[in-house]
């Protein structure tokens, strides 16, 4: 018998609605959910107008929803469940498992998707799981509710009076062209290194749909940014400390989607990731946001927010030439050159290796730019650090490689930014995003 989730507390019953045109598909997943002392079906429902009927009634945690159903189908039903009955989550499931019935079921706020037929196990884990990551935000509302507001509060202001509100509000975005290049290592051994005493860090995952902060961290977080873009209008800062995880070095995290196909739902908005560091920036001194490697305008409007890009290459000849397409990019939106810091990665310290590297003498002719930080390859202590969840700076002895080159390089970061800002800077965090969007993508606004 399946447990309840670390995250579900003794003696809690998950109700549940069954929504399904067939009589027999109701029965039998009425029969595997009996099984499960934790969970209870409260009502069943033939049709989509009368399972959005049952919700806004019976208020359940979950509801099941077939697709195909006469009258209002499954997408139709759910969008109107999740807007009517927002402590209530959906969980999809239908014969078809396309992407396109996936991307509009997530689309419309379904929380996952099953395909049928589906097995017990997987019918139990999923449901335990989607209700323990609905449960803050369902709290949440339910609180606001009894409150008196019944509505979700308003946007998050760019300024405040209080000492977490006028944060310094720093954007640094790690990026690299080249796949492989060590990007969420630096970025959350940046994160962590630019953590000094009286200093707010924030790292966010924004490799939408490959994240792999979590991964590197050992976290578990069950909410994730998909959260709250579908809430970005509203968003406030007691969503957003629900939604963001605190790793075990007191880093506050802000995870990726926890399914490739659910970054449909943020990129719906090219705006949205961006949107969302915007109005949290003043709480917070550094916010470190991890990228892909793909360039669209997601990407476009975090680059166009930043105080500080972080490009990382290797000294091959391919992360080279890609990163200087990058520059030659930046250069065309008028980006001061000032604005980006290089950084050379997994530079091969043995000297069997060394001759099949660039020097870094010659990458900087290159580009034009100094390397300001080169780390060494080191793959041992990143691969021990990511097993145990714990961050190559942490280590006590930062006299050794490559933790001195992480810590230089959150050096370097926060001297850069915590100095005096310059007009200019000011200047490109006030600039629209659509300088990037329009030249790079071909976009008129």
């Amino acid at each position: 018998m399946n447990r309840p989730s670390q995250n579900q507390g003794e003696g809690e019953i998950i109700t549940i609605l069954l929504v399904d045109d067939i009589p027999e598909a109701r029965e039998n997943i009425k029969k595997m959910i009996a099984f499960e002392p934790d969970m209870k079906v409260v009502g069943s429902a033939g049709t989509g107008r009368e399972g959005v009927a049952l919700a806004k009634e019976l208020k359940p945690n979950i509801v099941i929803m077939d697709i195909n159903m006469p009258d209002m189908d499954g997408i139709q039903a759910t969008a109107q469940i999740t807007q009517a009955v927002p402590t209530t989550a959906v969980i999809m499931m239908s014969v078809q498992s396309d992407q396109d019935y996936l991307q509009r079921a997530m689309l419309v706020g379904a929380r996952f998707f099953l395909s049928k037929p589906v097995s017990m196990d997987d019918l139990y884990n999923t449901i335990r799981s989607v209700y323990t990551q609905h449960k803050q935000l369902a709290e949440q509302y339910r609180t606001m509710v009894n409150a008196g507001t019944g509505t979700m509060p308003k946007a998050v202001a760019n300024t405040g009076t209080g000492n977490d509100d006028n944060r310094a509000g720093h954007i640094v975005i790690v990026y690299s062209p080249q796949g492989g290049a060590g990007c969420t290592t630096i970025a959350t051994n940046l994160a962590s290194g630019l953590m000094r005493e009286g200093t707010r860090a924030l790292l966010v995952d924004a490799d939408l749909q490959f994240g792999d902060v979590g991964v590197f961290l050992n976290l578990q977080g069950q909410s994730t940014i998909v959260d709250l873009a579908r809430s970005v209008a509203d968003l406030d800062t007691e969503l957003f400390d629900n939604i963001v995880v605190t790793h075990d070095s007191g880093l506050k995290v802000l995870m990726a989607p926890a399914r490739p196909a659910e970054a449909f739902i943020v990129q719906q908005d090219p705006t949205a990731v961006a949107t969302i560091i915007q109005k949290v920036a003043n709480h917070y001194d550094f916010i470190v946001v991890d990228t892909g490697r793909h360039m669209d305008e997601t990407l476009g409007a975090l680059f166009d927010i930043a105080s500080k890009i972080v490009l990382v290459t290797t000294p091959t000849l391919a992360g080279v030439k890609n990163v200087r397409f990058v520059l030659d990019e930046f250069d065309q939106l008028g980006y001061s050159a000032d604005k980006t810091t290089i950084v050379l990665n997994r530079v091969p310290q043995d000297r069997n290796l060394q001759k099949f590297a660039i020097p870094t003498e010659k990458i900087s002719k290159f580009l034009k730019r100094p390397v300001e930080v080169e780390i060494p390859q080191d793959e041992l202590t990143a691969l021990t650090a990511m097993s145990k969840g714990v961050l190559i700076v942490a280590q006590r002895d930062r006299s050794r490689s490559p933790v001195k080159e992480f810590m230089q390089l959150a050096d370097t970061i926060y001297t850069k930014l915590m100095g005096e800002e310059t007009e200019q800077e000011a200047k490109q965090q006030e600039a629209p995003r659509s300088i990037f969007g329009s030249k790079l993508f071909g976009r008129t606004n």
